[in-house]
Formats: structure tokens, sequence, C-alpha cells
């Protein structure tokens, strides 16, 4: 269930998709991107790009199931190479998709491959997908990268809904390891206030925003822990602390999946 105003995740992919362009000026688009690392740059914004313009299909004919990639106009991106023609495929894209969301309201009916099939679900998934994938941009091109609080919390909250998912679905083997007799996961941002405390039960994944108290703590700045939770940093990389059962955390990171 969306936690912010479905107006805020259709301004946050257009403003997610102006950073991605910003980061990307001046780049070398054959750099291999660390947290993606059979992408290079080139590939990552393309495949972002295109996963935008494949929601913003679906949206805008209100389809009733999966549109296939290849009927998606543009879906590719621009023939040939070079940052000034990824740049204005971007900004067409951005207001592409603001335009359909504008026209079609949360509760509308969208098929998707989640529990919720609507034009809300598609806000916040691409308000995640795009913000995420700038955050391997940023990294492939040593960029400073920052997610304002209210989004950054709300993606650890998608994350932990689509690990749910994934379990209930059974669409991974990987998350149906994730159950125990109640062994917790926290996550702490010192600088927003804000905590979790996950659990695995018998039945899998249960979480809720509280008291992070746990048999494992990650806890750093709130988009640092995200960035971590999501594996796109290293629990070693001095931004974060890892306090309590380092290898329940691990356990975690391994089998967290989108199916």
């Amino acid at each position: 269930m969306a936690s912010l105003p479905y107006e805020r995740y259709r301004d946050q992919v257009a403003a997610q998709l102006e950073s991605l362009r910003a980061t990307l000026d001046g780049a070398d688009l054959s750099v291999t991107v660390p947290t993606c690392p059979d992408w290079t740059l080139d590939r990552l914004v393309r495949h972002t790009g295109g996963a935008v313009r494949w929601v913003e299909l679906h949206v805008r004919t209100r389809a009733t199931e999966n549109i296939p990639d290849a009927q998606v106009p543009g879906f590719e991106g621009p023939e040939g190479g070079g940052t000034a023609a990824l740049d204005a495929w971007l900004a067409e894209t951005a207001e592409m998709f603001d335009a359909t969301l504008r026209g079609a309201e949360a509760g509308t009916p969208v098929w998707s491959w989640a529990g919720e099939a609507t034009a809300g679900f598609w806000a916040r998934r691409m308000t995640h997908e795009v913000a995420i994938h700038r955050a391997d941009a940023a990294i492939a091109v040593g960029a400073p990268y920052e997610l304002a609080p209210d989004v950054a919390a709300d993606a650890v909250d998608e994350w932990l809904d689509i690990v749910r998912f994934v379990q209930l679905a059974k669409a991974d083997p990987r998350a149906a390891e994730l159950v125990g007799e109640g062994r917790t996961l926290g996550l702490r941002a010192v600088d927003a206030g804000v905590q979790w405390l996950i659990t695995l039960g018998p039945d899998g994944v249960t979480w809720a925003r509280g008291d992070a108290e746990a048999d494992v703590v990650l806890r750093g700045p709130l988009t640092e822990v995200l960035l971590a939770f999501y594996r796109r940093r290293g629990l070693d990389s001095g931004r974060v602390e890892v306090r309590g059962d380092r290898g329940l955390l691990e356990f975690w990171l391994a089998r967290a999946s989108f199916g």
C-alpha cells in the first residue's frame, strides 16, 4: 500500500529522471556500473528509461494484461550513442510519463505483476525504480547521491512490501527461506527519526515502522541505510554501521528478491 500521495509520486518520477540526466552530464557511457556489473552506464540508462516507457504505455492504455517490450515505442532508446541523444530521450520519457499520470488517478485500474493493479502502484514503483537506478549511475560516475527523507523511507517500505509479495506468490525460492522463529532485523535512520522492525516468522516476513531493537540493526543516515538494504553499498562502506548478528543481515541480503 502506497504511503505517499499520488501527486508526490508523479512529481518524483519527473524529478528523479531530471536528476539522472544531470548525473549523465559529461559521463563516460561505456563505464561499468559497479552495482550492476553486467551493465555499462549506457545500458543502465536505457533500461531505466525503457521501464518508464513500458509503464507509461500500460497506464495510458489502461492495459489489462502485460504488454511485451517490443510493442513499446522507443523502448530501446535512441539509435547510436552519446549523452545528448540519451538526455533528449529521457526528457521526452519524463514528459510522456507525467502527462499520462496526470490523466489518471491513483485508483485507476491498470495491469500489474503485483497484488495491487492500479496507476498508483505504478507511480510508486517507477519513483523507486528510477531513484535506485539513479543511485547506480551516481556510484558509477562518483557523483553524490541523496533522496528526500519521505521518498527514501517509502522506498524501504516498498522494498519490504515487494519481498513479502514475492514470498506469498512463491516467485523466488530464495525469498521462501526468509522464515524463522521470530528472528528480527532493525533499520535505524539516525538523521531522520525513522525505524523499521522486520520479523522472520514461521509464515515469512512481517514488518512495521517502529522500535528497531532487534537481533541485528543496520543504522546510519537514511539514504545510506536504503542503499545498503538495497545492496547498492556494502556493509563495510563506512557509511553504515551493523550492530548485533551480522550473519542474519547477510542472510537477508542474499535472499531478498524481486522474484
